[in-house]
């Protein structure tokens, strides 16, 4: 009986399984992805807590606003930066990836998680969702300093 639904009403069921498949990576996909994707709140509670913060769009956008304390370093410069080890984070320490809408630095975040950093997430949205959110900027060329945790 149940085939013969599936072979009468197989579109349907295609659906079916695609919406179930979808939902089921929607629970689990950043956990095979290797970073999490996070919302302006959590994003604000990250920095508050002592996240490094690393914006990887150009210098040019950097300078027409960023989030403070967030320091730059353009995607195309990321892998370099992770080989040579000069990213001034460690691989335990938590850390926040944004770009304008949220896919560059989705990029950049597996490439973090692929080279072993753990605790690595996406500003979901990019920038354009942060300024949404009437959150604050920085402008300048100033590069940013990661803040150090006082023991």
């Amino acid at each position: 009986m149940f085939l013969e639904f599936v072979q009468q009403q197989w579109p349907l069921f295609l659906a079916l399984i695609i919406i179930v498949s979808m939902l089921v990576f929607s629970y689990v996909g950043d956990r095979l992805q290797g970073y999490r994707n996070v919302d302006t709140t959590e994003a604000t509670r990250l920095i508050n807590d002592g996240a490094a913060v690393f914006d990887v769009r150009s210098e040019a956008e950097y300078a027409g606003g960023h989030l403070v304390d967030a320091v730059n370093i353009p995607v195309s410069q990321l892998k370099g930066r992770i080989e040579s080890g000069s990213l001034s984070v460690g691989k335990q320490d938590p850390m926040l990836v944004y770009c304008a809408s949220g896919s560059r630095s989705a990029r950049a975040c597996a490439q973090l998680a692929k080279a072993g950093y753990e605790k690595v997430h996406n500003l979901s949205g990019g920038i354009m969702a942060w300024q949404n959110a009437g959150l604050p900027l920085e402008k300048g060329r100033r590069k940013g300093k990661k803040k150090t945790k006082k023991s």
